[in-house]
């Protein structure tokens, strides 16, 4: 007789929790599409695939592992208006004495969920044990609508953790080795890019029901995708990244090039939608890294290793501590006053603009694009010209395979939209055509000229620069770490001041025909 019903989310797929440790044929696990989840945002059709496959497989695997398993796909969710209702109507059906979960991620699932009400029945929430930081831990570290750096975090991380240390020091002496991983990549670098380990994991089925129940989506898929949707897929991926990305992940992580058939991928792990989905932990990686590092410490450079390690231990962590501690007055941040649309080729990648063109169309192509992507072609597109963060909040969360709202916001309202007012960034990242020259190969072939500032053929980015900094001058002026730049702002002729200024005008008059 079923007893306890246990639900399990789409990024709850960890095979490790001490839920699955031992069998009980009182419990039942339930693992649910739901339309819900498919129209919040409208999401890339490889996101929707990817998570749908995964549920199913983690759903096929506890039950060859012996545990008793409800999987109901959307048509058997079709007529169930939410989460609750679901969870409310087998409660009745099946005489549930107590539902348990585990924390959701997102807020608006955490507070669904904690708004349960189902007389008799117990609910009990517990942890996803997921991540290195405990959740009831996060107020320790993070105060709401307190700047917090993500360096001094990455440092406790690392000492609490012992994650590279000798004794209290760093691994090398120092903390952070940023500075040596911000290669272009040559000419003769490219053909040494290695293909990238993907998988053809057969979603005809899955996109079939998405299409019969008219979900909205956008974006490019095939018969299969190349995402790990199992824990052995996830590993093995992981095995690629160590064994062959990892010498060079450091030294090319910030690069972009569009000369190259693996330029999507470059040296990046591609982990981060397993991660996010939970099909494997943060730990595993970390220690499987560190392992082959210290293996090959001739081919594989301490650089290398911590940048990657920073990604996780650091980083990560780090955006879901802002994201807990500020929520939900940090969905309505906007502290630059936003407002402009999102422009139609951020959902075509139609623009004469060669790195935009690149990065969106590359985007929709694999539902991935690399982190220098997000921040400083189309983050640094959108903070430029000032678009309403939750235009862009939504854009990246429905386009990215990993996208989850824990993740995403605070990178996007955070630290490319600076719409936190400085909680996570201690300036705006801007930046005008010369860093797209400096980082990728994007400007050679380009309609515009990236030494150009004003004029049909000038580079779009070096005139919304200087419009967003003569604009936001209140505000950033007396910033220590961007001064530079009104000073050069005001040694520049008046004439071709203005001139800039008037042409970004014209520029924001019409982004749709950039």
């Amino acid at each position: 007789m079923t007893k306890t019903l246990r639900l399990i989310l789409g990024d709850q797929l960890n095979a490790q929790h001490s839920w699955f440790q031992s069998k009980d044929e009182s419990v039942l696990y339930l693992i649910a599409e739901l339309s819900q989840e498919t129209n919040y945002v409208k999401h890339h059709i490889q996101k929707l695939c990817a998570f749908f496959q995964g549920m199913q497989n983690f759903a096929a695997a506890l039950d060859a592992s012996g545990h008793r398993v409800l999987h109901l796909d959307l048509d058997a969710t079709c007529r169930y208006e939410s989460l609750p209702h679901l969870i409310e109507s087998l409660c009745q059906s099946k005489q549930i004495h107590k539902v348990e979960y585990q924390r959701p991620d997102e807020y608006r699932l955490l507070t669904q969920l904690r708004a349960l009400e189902l007389g008799d029945t117990q609910v009990n929430e517990v942890d996803t044990e997921h991540f290195y930081l405990p959740f009831n831990e996060i107020e320790s570290y993070f105060k709401k609508g307190k700047v917090m750096r993500m360096e001094t975090f990455y440092r406790k991380m690392r000492k609490r953790f012992d994650i590279m240390m000798h004794g209290d020091q760093p691994w090398g002496e120092q903390w952070n080795f940023d500075a040596e991983n911000r290669n272009k990549l040559k000419a003769s670098d490219l053909a040494n890019i290695p293909e990238p380990f993907v998988f053809k994991n057969d979603i005809t089925s899955i996109k079939e029901r998405i299409d019969r129940h008219n979900v909205g989506y956008f974006g490019d898929i095939g018969s299969t995708i190349k995402w790990p949707t199992t824990r052995k897929q996830a590993t093995e991926l992981l095995e690629f990244f160590c064994q062959t990305c990892l010498p060079n992940f450091g030294t090319f992580q910030d690069a972009m090039t569009h000369k190259s058939p693996h330029a999507w991928s470059l040296y990046h792990s591609r982990l981060s939608f397993a991660l996010n989905a939970k099909i494997i932990s943060p730990k595993l990686v970390v220690q499987r890294a560190i392992a082959e590092y210290e293996k090959r410490k001739a081919e594989i450079s301490l650089a290398q290793i911590e940048g990657f390690v920073r990604q996780v231990i650091g980083w990560r962590e780090f955006v879901r501590g802002i994201y807990w501690v500020n929520m939900p007055d940090y969905a309505q941040q906007n502290a630059l006053q936003a407002k402009r649309d999102l422009p139609d080729f951020f959902w075509n990648g139609k623009t004469k603009m060669n790195c935009m063109s690149h990065a969106i169309g590359q985007s929709l192509e694999h539902a991935y694009a690399h982190h220098i992507q997000r921040l400083m072609i189309t983050g640094n597109f959108c903070l430029l010209a000032g678009i309403d963060p939750k235009q862009v909040d939504d854009w990246y969360l429905g386009i990215y395979i990993d996208a989850i709202e824990w993740v995403e916001m605070p990178n996007t309202r955070g630290m490319c939209q600076f719409a936190d007012g400085g909680i996570v960034a201690s300036k705006p990242y801007t930046a005008s055509g010369s860093y797209v020259n400096r980082m990728s190969d994007y400007c050679s072939g380009c309609h515009y000229k990236v030494k150009e500032r004003v004029g049909e053929t000038a580079c779009p980015f070096n005139s919304l620069y200087w419009h967003f900094m003569h604009r936001h001058r209140d505000r950033f002026g007396n910033n220590p770490r961007i001064g530079m730049v009104y000073r050069n702002l005001d040694k520049m002729d008046g004439d071709l001041r203005d001139s800039i200024l008037c042409h970004a005008d014209s520029l924001l008059a019409s982004l749709d025909n950039v």
